[in-house]
């Protein structure tokens, strides 16, 4: 029960990694506060959590709105008195197109979803910590922070930025009790990944990033999530913690 008592908010957790974290942290002891656009499944979600005994709430956001990032940052210290951890998670992987067959609202909703709604959780999280005193981000960032992959434009430029962001992030607010620090998953077997039509296709190209031979599973990221929010990561700041099977080391 590591994280008795603490307060953690995890975005995208109605599903894959962000799901796995929000369930990690509450049978850890945690009060989770899960935040998706997907109702349906975020509270599907919850109510797994609340019938294997842990205490969490689920909020629907756009993460793209400050208005709601905001309200849901006021929301979670309304219900649980402050706010520790945030597992900052929500993003989306876009489509398949060299650069210059991205289209413009393709690659304006990238970035709102995987850059701008990082940077809005980010601000609003590190305004509430200042007032409390500390606290702790995770980023999910990517293999793709540290190297690229032809047809990815949008996302590579965007899980670049997010390193750019936790790093500066880190150095400025370090000094404050506040860690900032980012794990950089490489080719997860999600449910989203096993159901995609063209997987049989893809899937030896995949394995073939990886030196470890096989893709990642959803809780070899969670255990790195929750290390870098608990107390054994404590001189960690600014870290890009790559959980990759040996892909940016290759």
């Amino acid at each position: 029960m590591q994280f008795k008592d603490k307060v953690v908010l995890v975005t995208g957790a109605s599903g894959g990694i962000g799901a796995g974290t929000a369930k990690a942290f509450a049978r850890e002891g945690a009060k989770v506060m899960l935040a998706d656009i997907n109702v349906e499944q975020g509270k599907q979600r919850l109510a797994e959590i609340e019938s294997a005994g842990g205490e969490a709430a689920f909020f629907p956001i756009d993460v793209t709105s400050a208005e709601h990032m905001q309200a849901l940052i006021n929301e979670t210290v309304r219900r649980f008195g402050r706010l520790d951890i945030v597992h900052n998670n929500a993003g989306i992987s876009g489509g398949n197109h060299f650069t210059a067959d991205v289209t413009e609202t393709e690659f304006d909703q990238i970035v709102a979803v995987n850059l701008k709604a990082v940077w809005l959780c980010m601000k609003y999280s590190i305004e509430q910590m200042l007032k409390q005193g500390g606290g702790v981000l995770v980023n999910t960032a990517s293999a793709l922070s540290l190297t690229t992959i032809p047809g990815s434009a949008p996302y590579v430029a965007t899980k670049h930025a997010v390193a750019g962001l936790t790093k500066t992030a880190a150095t400025e607010y370090g000094a404050q009790n506040i860690r900032i620090n980012a794990v950089c998953p490489g080719v997860i077997r999600t449910a989203m990944l096993n159901s995609h039509p063209r997987l049989d296709e893809m899937e030896p190209k995949l394995l073939a990033l990886h030196p470890a031979g096989r893709l990642g599973e959803i809780d070899e990221v969670v255990n790195a999530v929750l290390w870098l929010a608990s107390d054994g990561a404590s001189f960690m700041h600014g870290s890009l913690m790559t959980v990759d099977g040996g892909w940016t080391a290759a």
